[in-house]
């Protein structure tokens, strides 16, 4: 923890572009990497593990990367749906963001 203090609102959004501009520079990534991680591998476990063990066919990689990828989007969307502040409205002081890394 570095000790730097944000502003609230930096997490927060109100407009589709703000979401994605939070996407895009990471902000979601500290929250859906560690998700994406055990959850991608319990679904490569469990839906190629036999082909991996087998010795992978090649399109079975392009399948491991989106059992890594859906959760990935899908935690991310969790993050930002619980920063979204509608249009016009003052973000609660209360709502804070996380240490910057």
């Amino acid at each position: 923890m570095s000790g730097e203090h944000r502003h609230p609102t930096a997490s927060t959004w109100s407009r589709p572009s703000q979401a994605l501009g939070l996407f895009l520079r990471g902000r979601t990534a500290r929250t859906a990497a560690p998700v994406a991680t055990i959850v991608g591998t319990v679904l490569s476990a469990v839906n190629q593990g036999d082909v991996l063990l087998a010795g992978a066919v090649p399109g079975t990689w392009v399948r491991v990367a989106v059992n890594y990828l859906v959760p990935f989007c899908v935690a991310s969307i969790g993050f930002l749906s619980a920063r979204r502040v509608p249009a016009g409205e003052v973000p609660d002081p209360g709502i804070t963001p996380g240490p910057s890394r």
